[in-house]
């Protein structure tokens, strides 16, 4: 697995709120960027609030034909396979980033209350990330879920289980291993301000 990376954190308060310049308009900045392989448990991870508790009562449902399902602090993202890991990108943005149009083939958007930090919860593998700090504190998040890949990732292991019959042989596994990340996820998120 490539190690986890966090970028950001090096530009100062007033280079975050001032945003570049394009044409006269004023532009979103990534502020922060976390690359890291992910497991699917259950076809599915969880991103939080670090102070909530993703099995609590309330709870999401399942995002089972969907690619999201989400409550005021929870997003549960919804894989189609549960064998892979996925490569998951989770970006903050001082606004609203640009939209990627057609590069994407899944999108799916929507709002979470997040109090200044995020986990990812894989389930029953336990947490990828707690408590990762965001810069831009306490408030409601704009939350953009791009992923590219679901089916075509399912299809493949689904052909190479057929193909080889044992999980345990050396063969499967560096088959498999070619396969791991071939499902990606871009989550991006950003203050809204009422």
């Amino acid at each position: 697995m490539p190690p986890i990376q966090a970028l950001g954190d090096s530009a100062t308060a007033e280079q975050r709120t001032a945003g570049s310049r394009c044409r006269g308009e004023t532009m979103s900045r990534r502020l922060l960027q976390l690359v890291m392989p992910v497991f699917p448990d259950r076809r599915m991870f969880r991103l939080h609030d670090a102070a909530v508790d993703p099995n609590a009562p309330g709870a999401p449902l399942p995002p089972v034909g969907s690619l999201i399902s989400v409550n005021r602090e929870q997003l549960w993202v919804g894989s189609l396979q549960e064998q892979l890991d996925v490569r998951v990108v989770i970006e903050e943005w001082d606004g609203a980033p640009p939209p990627f149009g057609d590069t994407w083939p899944e999108e799916a958007k929507c709002r979470l209350y997040l109090r200044g930090y995020l986990s990812i919860d894989e389930g029953s593998a336990g947490k990828a990330v707690h408590g990762l700090r965001l810069a831009s504190g306490v408030g409601n998040y704009a939350v953009r879920v791009y992923a590219s890949n679901r089916e075509e990732a399912a299809r493949r292991y689904a052909e190479l289980y057929d193909a080889h019959r044992n999980p345990l042989a050396d063969e499967f596994q560096q088959a498999k291993k070619q396969l791991e990340g071939l499902e990606r996820y871009l989550i991006q998120l950003w203050r809204e301000y009422l």
